[in-house]
């Protein structure tokens, strides 16, 4: 383990000529929270506006995958109806 010196982040160290003994289970427990902790510090939350335009885009998305999906429900239901002449 090396402790970043700039804002005090705790890091796996590079694999260089110095060796350190292997972490035990709750020593690697503490560490993988540690860095957890480290990285949700890093999160950011969006303003207002951005949530809006992100949630549209989503919403957008989600319409078109389920219109594309819709008609090839009706094209594999049409083709079906073709191959295996289906009285209706």
């Amino acid at each position: 383990m090396v402790q970043d010196e700039p804002n005090g982040e705790v890091v796996a160290a590079s694999s260089g000529a110095t060796r350190e003994k292997k972490l035990n289970f709750f020593q690697r427990i503490a560490l993988f929270i540690r860095q957890v902790i480290a990285e949700l510090r890093k999160v950011v939350t969006p303003t207002r506006q951005e949530l809006v335009k992100f949630t549209l885009v989503v919403l957008g998305f989600v319409v078109v995958v389920m219109a594309i999906v819709y008609g090839l429900d009706l094209f594999f239901t049409w083709i079906t109806n073709v191959v295996f002449d289906v009285p209706r």
